[in-house]
């Protein structure tokens, strides 16, 4: 049986922040919150640490790092999911800079390293 192939599919490149492509009001605020729980998962991972572990290291219930384990992360904010690296022995630092004048607007970068 031959398959007939769609006409040309259009391919539209993404912006970098995959919550303004799918057009949410707070993509910035939604794409800096999954940065820093990427970078807390990645160290807790990186500690071999249970739920139960990392939730007494952090100060938090278990439920809540489960759900930040699993990138639930509306019971979160940007604030406290600063607060907790730092928790973890990381420094947060927050770079206020000039926007270059190719990007159409500001924009908020997390970089974990």
């Amino acid at each position: 049986m031959t398959r007939k192939l769609a006409k040309e599919s259009e391919i539209t490149r993404g912006s970098g922040n995959v919550f303004a492509d799918l057009g949410f009001a707070d993509a910035e605020e939604r794409q800096t919150k999954l940065r820093l729980a990427f970078a807390l998962n990645t160290i807790l991972k990186r500690r071999r640490l249970t739920q139960r572990a990392a939730a007494a290291l952090l100060g938090l219930g278990q439920p809540k790092v489960s759900a930040l384990a699993n990138y639930r992360l509306e019971g979160f904010s940007v604030e406290r999911l600063m607060t907790l690296l730092t928790a973890l022995d990381r420094d947060v630092e927050i770079v206020i800079r000039r926007k270059p004048r190719s990007h159409a607007a500001g924009r908020i970068s997390v970089i974990s390293t």
